[in-house]
Parts: C-alpha cells; sequence; structure tokens
C-alpha cells in the first residue's frame, strides 16, 4: 500500500460538480492499494499517518500530529500510485488492487481512522475526483508499507 501524505493549510475533493469532502489545517492522504494488500498493511499505515509528526510546535519543529493539532484528514483513493512506467510510454497497472479488494481495505481505513479519533473526509471510491489543496511547506512524504520494516 502506498500513501502519499501532504500536511495541507486547507483540501477539497469535488464529483462531479460536488465537494464530497474538504478539511481545514490537516492532512490530504492520496491512498493506493497493491494487489497483495491486507488489512495489516492499512493497520499500519494507519497508525503510522495519525502518529505522523509533521506540524510544527512552538519551537518550530516538526513535532505534532494531526490528532495533536486537532487536524483534519482527507481520504482520496489512488489506483494510479502503482503505475509501472518503465516500459513503453503508457503506465500499466497491474499491481494496483482491482475494486472488489480496493474498496474494502478503503473502507476500512476510513473506519480505523474514526476509531483512532480522527474523523476522515473521503472522495467517492472508483470516481473520477478533482482534488484541490494548498499544500503548506510544503510537506510531502511518501509511506510504502512493503518498506515497513
Amino acid at each position: 500500500m502506498r500513501v502519499v501524505v501532504q500536511r495541507v493549510r486547507e483540501a477539497a475533493v469535488t464529483v462531479d460538480g460536488e465537494v464530497t469532502g474538504s478539511i481545514g489545517r490537516g492532512l490530504l492522504l492520496l491512498v493506493g492499494i497493491h494487489q497483495d494488500d491486507d488489512e495489516g498493511a492499512v493497520r499500519y499505515l494507519v497508525d503510522k499517518v495519525v502518529g505522523l509528526r509533521v506540524f510544527p510546535d512552538e519551537e518550530g519543529r516538526m513535532n505534532r500530529s494531526v490528532r495533536d493539532v486537532g487536524g483534519g484528514i482527507l481520504v482520496v483513493s489512488q489506483f494510479t500510485l502503482y503505475g509501472d512506467c518503465r516500459r513503453g510510454r503508457r503506465p500499466s497497472f497491474v499491481g494496483a488492487a482491482g475494486p472488489e479488494k480496493a474498496r474494502p481495505l478503503y473502507e476500512r481505513w476510513l473506519e480505523w481512522l474514526r476509531e483512532s479519533g480522527v474523523e476522515p473526509q473521503a472522495g467517492i471510491f472508483g470516481a473520477s475526483m478533482a482534488v484541490s489543496l494548498v499544500n503548506d511547506g510544503p510537506v510531502t512524504l511518501l509511506l510504502d508499507s512493503s518498506k515497513a520494516f
């Protein structure tokens, strides 16, 4: 599982002209699910994201989590994170999980975020979405469950 984490001042996702999720200060998560992922990958990355200390403390050091600062989380599914561009000009997405596997894991993401005390906003799984954001810092990180240990 891959997650692009962006610290934002604000972010929103729109589907067919309607805002389906928006946050002020917080984290925008672009979540890609691999065909070999399972709930263990979801749990690992949810815990990592919620505890990730990327917000400044009083001294300006990145020392606070999204929960510490009362920030929001906006989650957007993005299978293209598993686009393989090594051959040819068109990306191959054979590594990305199909919707029958990815949708339940995406729903677990949202459920476990809620259980961790952060109420997520979200896009619509599988929809064509427009994502807008004001990146803060900029701070952008890539998390990958296959590199957990």
